[in-house]
């Protein structure tokens, strides 16, 4: 018995002491200020067009962070819708509709030209396109998931093409039209009773570069796989913010009821979003220790302040902080990151038994003086008149 308890006490000794200089050290350190990315991406009003526009893309490190701690493993074609993300792209996707209105082919040239202005480098493991965002960089899988999930996003139906024996990807669009702007012969692949043009989205030049229709000369007669997008991500905990003109800052504030829970306990969050814009989704982002994130969503009051009951299961370290995706004239926001420190069961357990032991020890330690007394009384030699 005495092994066992000295063994848990051991382990909870450990335990508490490595929680509690993580926890020193987290308050003792400023807290996280997040920091947002920001892309700029140059588009015309038509692939022949003269008439150009600014995008502007914002990213909350946020969501950054949440893809970047998701699987990346990609291990067969099957895998490769999960890297396609429409929810978390799908502002780019409504501002590129501003500008070419119902046009299906200049809106999927448009978002040719955005992915053609990304820098080429050979990557891996995949990335999801959030992160292919803030790195600038990536290749041609990297830049098709871009592009079909911006494309989906948009309402068009898109499909990704891969040339196994090139090693190589592009995407196929589907329009309601043959393409006009394609300067070659238009290439396309018949799939599932459709005829899906090919895009292809390497390049490096978004204003001569490949348009829809118009096909690599050393990918002219290959045969590659189609890879429909129904399981493609339908999800994500955060968007990025899009806007042709420079987007007003946020700011969002973020405090916790206690610092010091037990695991399984609950504790309320608090938080502020400065414009007070009612009815907003505020996303929750949680992780602890070395875990990836994970997200909770709430709205705003009309104060534009939220709340969150949170219940920590996990022991540990937990980081929280809470994010907006922004909208038009707003760009989203991270709030610093907040930290609790969450402490196992079994301290509870350990902490009851030590604590009877104690008593009982000190129960049997007072019994002990007492009946040492009595004997001392007993053995006091007889005093004679």
């Amino acid at each position: 018995m005495i092994t066992i308890l000295e063994r848990m006490k051991q382990k909870v000794s450990k335990t508490i002491i490595a929680l509690l200089i993580l926890s020193t050290f987290s308050y003792m350190l400023p807290l996280c200020l997040s920091e947002n990315y920001t892309r700029t991406y140059l588009l015309l009003d038509h692939p022949d067009g003269t008439k150009q526009y600014k995008l502007n893309v914002v990213v909350p490190q946020s969501l950054y962070d949440y893809y970047v701690g998701q699987n990346h493993k990609q291990v067969s074609e099957t895998d490769f819708p999960k890297f396609v993300t429409p929810h978390a792209l799908k502002p780019i996707a409504d501002k590129l509709w501003e500008i070419y209105r119902g046009d299906y082919e200049s809106f999927a040239n448009g978002v040719l030209m955005i992915v053609h202005q990304i820098p080429y480098q050979v990557t891996v493991p995949a990335k999801y396109p959030v992160e292919t965002i803030v790195e600038n960089q990536g290749d041609c899988d990297l830049f098709s998931y871009v592009a079909a999930s911006i494309m989906k996003a948009g309402g068009l139906n898109v499909v990704l093409l891969y040339y196994e024996d090139k090693a190589h990807m592009n995407v196929g669009v589907s329009l309601p039209n043959p393409p006009h702007y394609a300067r070659t012969q238009v290439y396309y692949i018949d799939y599932g009773g459709s005829r899906y043009y090919i895009a292809e989205c390497t390049g490096g030049n978004w204003r001569t570069g490949w348009r829809v229709g118009e096909c690599p000369p050393d990918l002219i007669g290959e045969n590659p796989m189609v890879i429909t997008l129904e399981n493609c991500e339908q999800w994500s905990p955060g968007q990025v913010s899009a806007s042709y003109t420079t987007l007003i800052s946020s700011k969002l504030s973020l405090t916790a009821s206690s610092t010091f829970v037990m695991q399984g306990d609950t504790i309320t969050l608090f938080g502020q979003l400065k414009p007070n814009l009612p009815n907003e989704n505020i996303t929750i982002y949680v992780k602890v220790d070395n875990y990836p994130w994970t997200a909770h969503v709430t709205t705003t009051n009309p104060d534009g302040k939220f709340t969150y009951i949170l219940r920590l299961n996990e022991a540990g370290t937990c980081y929280i902080r809470a994010s907006w995706s922004g909208n038009d004239d707003y760009a989203g926001t991270d709030s610093p990151t907040i930290t609790v420190t969450v402490l196992p069961v079994y301290f509870v357990v350990f902490s009851v038994i030590v604590v009877a032991l104690a008593c009982v020890g000190v129960v049997i330690f007072l019994a002990s003086r007492q009946k040492c007394h009595e004997i001392e009384i007993q053995k006091l030699p007889e005093i004679s008149p």
